[in-house]
């Protein structure tokens, strides 16, 4: 460790720098000599450290998001080239620049934190042998080495002996109550963020090799931190203690707020949006109208958890528009009850045309609405035999069922006519 410390040598002045600066005012607070003042300084150096680092961890979120989506394909590119290797790296690169993804995006924050780490081991293990190191000059030295957390020096370690314990002005047993409990609340912290990110914000309706992979690491990360931890001084302890604090916190955040698609997150945050949309009638803020833009933009591509957001809008009489925000639904009408209840009114169903009789077809059609229809009468019609022709010809036509005849004795009938029969006497 000493010696992978010595090559972040270059970045142990600022760290060092940092540290004497937040000790100056915390020492005002709660004297120069006590553990108040360095530890405080170690969480702020952290918290410092963090909220630089925050751009890098939304673009790990979007790297670890992207990758989940590409799981399917790699998986298929596996399967096809599974016996040409060389074949399968180039096909999983031509993927990820197409995608535009970068698998050590995911690994952007622990890298980039890596280097403030291992400077400030180098700066701890200087005080715990009495060298001076970066700004930590001797007055400053002595300071630290007098500083004690909860009876544990901050430059002692779980492995230590008793005699370089009693150097430090404390015993043994005090050094190893504090640093297994806080081994143990630093491995605790890592097992509950990878649990919390695996059964909350993983998309459940697509089986990957990754959530295997996310699944293993969930118990591999606190059995590695333990691992180590034995050979933390505890002031490292207390900036590895910390991280993991702000790292469980910020993925809360992040899950409570933008959880994965498909996810059971997702599902819990688009029921509190669906309350607060139906409430309001609107999209609060540009969180939401994001969010609800991202679902319409979606199409058919919707899962579960936003469809049935989508159709709950729908019953509600509201609609989500490409833009984000929600109105009124054009296709329903909310209507408003004596009791201050809210009913929903749908437009009238289309009525079918009701089907014709064979009768009502031959004779050319029903007549339009409105138009009386005279019944056809059985009784013998009051005309003279001996009427004109003309009137003859009249009366056949208006009688049902000779529309046809007429029609073809006048030449209106289209298409070649077929030959009469010779009539029978």
């Amino acid at each position: 460790m000493d010696t992978i410390a010595s090559l972040f040598s270059f970045i142990t002045w600022p760290v060092s720098w940092v540290i004497v600066q937040f000790h100056t005012v915390y020492g005002a607070l709660f004297g120069p000599d006590t553990g108040w003042a360095w530890g405080l300084s170690i969480v702020s150096l952290v918290i410092l450290i963090r909220i630089c680092l925050i751009p890098l961890f939304v673009k790990q979120i979007k790297a670890t998001r992207a990758m989940q989506t590409l799981q399917p394909e790699m998986k298929k590119i596996q399967e096809r080239y599974k016996n040409d290797k060389q074949r399968q790296s180039e096909e999983m690169m031509k993927l990820y620049k197409e995608s535009g993804t970068n698998p050590l995006s995911s690994c952007l924050p622990i890298l980039a934190q890596s280097p403030f780490f291992f400077a400030l081991y180098h700066v701890l293990n200087g005080i715990a042998t009495g060298k001076t190191i970066g700004v930590i000059n001797d007055q400053l030295l002595t300071s630290a080495r007098q500083a004690h957390i909860f009876g544990a020096p901050l430059a002692a370690t779980f492995t230590d002996s008793a005699d370089k314990v009693a150097q430090l002005g404390a015993s043994l047993t005090d050094v190893r109550v504090v640093t297994a409990v806080m081994i143990i609340l630093m491995s605790a912290s890592q097992f509950y963020t990878q649990r919390q990110l695996m059964t909350k914000n993983v998309d459940t309706t697509v089986k990957t090799p990754f959530m295997q992979q996310q699944k293993m690491l969930m118990y591999v990360f606190p059995v590695m931190f333990a691992v180590f931890g034995i050979n933390f001084p505890v002031g490292v302890l207390v900036y590895w203690l910390t991280t993991n604090v702000w790292t469980m916190g910020q993925q809360m955040y992040v899950i409570h707020n933008n959880p994965t698609p498909g996810s059971k997150a997702q599902a819990a945050y688009l029921d509190r949006l669906f309350k607060h949309v139906t409430h309001h009638g609107k999209t609060r803020n540009r969180r939401e109208k994001a969010i609800v833009k991202a679902i319409v933009v979606k199409g058919r591509d919707r899962n579960e958890f936003e469809r049935k957001f989508v159709n709950g809008l729908s019953k509600a009489g509201l609609a989500a528009q490409p833009d984000g925000s929600v109105v009124k639904s054009e296709s329903a009408a909310v209507a408003q009850a004596e009791d201050g209840t809210t009913a929903t009114a749908t437009a009238p169903r289309r009525q079918q045309p009701k089907r014709q009789t064979k009768a009502q077809r031959q004779s050319g059609g029903t007549k339009p609405a409105g138009e009386a229809t005279e019944p056809l009468s059985l009784t013998k019609s009051d005309e003279p035999e001996d009427a004109p022709a003309a009137t003859g010809k009249k009366a056949a036509a208006s009688k049902p069922g000779n529309g046809t005849r007429s029609k073809a004795q006048s030449g209106q009938r289209k298409g070649p006519q077929r030959p009469k029969s010779p009539s029978k006497k």
